[in-house]
């Protein structure tokens, strides 16, 4: 069977399913890699491979035995000198080496956009014991955010009001960050009104921006998200004017999920992600190529189309409450017939369940971002998971 292009995904997870059936419809091959068995990309890839992608060596046989066209992260915890080493001696990796060693640490990737770009962020300093990160505490002042440099959608992130919350939050931030760097970044709360991903292609030809994505969360992770969300446009130009500094200073192709925290005109930076971004999901349902279909695009040199929003949408994500390998759904039915717009929801896949795990998405589209928000609420409500003993 011919191909247009062979794909090792490191990290197969929902937004790495997504990608996998987009990368597909172009006629690529896609080997998916997890650190566990029956990963949600790995059920619509060609291929699989099963270690944990901190291991170096381990993480260069995959590569070795391959041989791929592209390497794609989807996750932060890589043992991101391994892929330098392949795209020295010529490997593609996605959008670059350099971007994955910048990106999967919030302290090198703050770095290049307040210190190398001089980019309005919040005050921040890091720590690695609890009296950095009292001293950090001080510097930012309260209330201040804890969370690992390395962690993935929100994890280990805790929102600190009281000096006496400091050792608490520090002890979470160790018990569930990624990788084996303990450390923390202590940053200035801000204030914000609202806070936007804005999704940009850096293609071929330029630089692209989808219209901005608003978000809600809770527990540093995302719940919600809708397009278009109001944005002034001088707040507008002012983002994607930091967006492109920062993905053209990184370099490569592909989709950066790109957050802000927006107060008035003021727009600060806040993350950068080199790929998909979980509150992009909501592009499944609002643009006429999603976040994936724009990254696999982009990845492989294809032009792109002008990005147009179908209308305005929202998602809303379907969450487990409780550990087990034993459950079934219900509901998706009644989900789907939601009133008031379209709807559609998507399950991920995912072999097991445990507190807080996103297992799905509900999507819909209305006539205003607002109602489409309350839309994807109530049919997500109304998915259930059902769980064996």
């Amino acid at each position: 069977m011919a191909f247009t292009a062979k794909i090792l995904l490191l990290g197969s997870g929902e937004l790495g399913r997504e990608f996998v059936i987009s990368a597909k419809r172009l006629g690529a091959q896609v080997i998916a890699c997890d650190s566990y068995a029956g990963a949600p990309a790995m059920q619509v890839a060609d291929g699989c491979e099963v270690f944990p992608m901190l291991d170096a060596d381990l993480l260069a046989q995959a590569i070795e035995k391959h041989r791929p066209d592209f390497v794609v992260p989807e996750i932060e915890a890589i043992r991101t000198e391994v892929l330098a080493d392949f795209e020295a001696r010529g490997v593609t990796i996605v959008p670059s080496a350099r971007a994955t060693i910048m990106t999967m640490n919030r302290d090198r990737i703050r770095e290049v956009a307040a210190v190398e770009l001089g980019l309005r962020t919040s005050r921040y300093r890091y720590a690695e014991t609890l009296d950095e990160v009292l001293a950090g505490a001080a510097h930012t002042g309260l209330p201040c955010v804890i969370k690992p440099v390395m962690s993935s959608s929100g994890k280990g992130q805790t929102t600190v009001r009281s000096a006496d919350e400091l050792d608490t939050a520090w002890n979470y931030a160790v018990a569930n960050m990624r990788g084996d760097r303990q450390r923390v970044i202590v940053e200035e709360f801000i204030d914000f009104d609202y806070e936007i991903t804005l999704l940009t292609v850096r293609a071929r030809d330029g630089v692209h921006f989808c219209p901005p994505i608003g978000h809600r969360q809770e527990r540093g992770d995302y719940q919600e998200s809708w397009q278009p969300t109001p944005m002034s446009n001088a707040a507008l130009a002012a983002a994607q004017d930091m967006a492109r500094k920062v993905v053209d200073n990184l370099g490569g192709y592909g989709i950066f999920g790109v957050e802000y925290f927006v107060k008035g005109e003021d727009v600060i930076f806040s993350e950068l992600s080199p790929r998909p971004h979980d509150t992009g999901m909501v592009t499944l349902m609002s643009q006429n190529l999603s976040e994936f279909d724009l990254h696999a695009r982009a990845i492989m040199g294809l032009p792109l189309p002008e990005i147009l929003l179908r209308g305005p949408s929202a998602s809303a994500v379907i969450l487990a409450d409780r550990e087990s390998v034993e459950f079934s759904y219900d509901g998706v039915a009644d989900a789907l017939a939601t009133p008031g717009g379209q709807v559609d929801v998507r399950l991920f896949g995912k072999p097991a369940t445990r507190p807080w795990r996103r297992m799905g998405v509900a999507l819909a589209q209305a006539d205003t971002a607002d109602q489409a928000r309350v839309l994807a609420r109530q049919a997500a409500d109304k998915v259930r998971i059902l769980y064996g003993k």
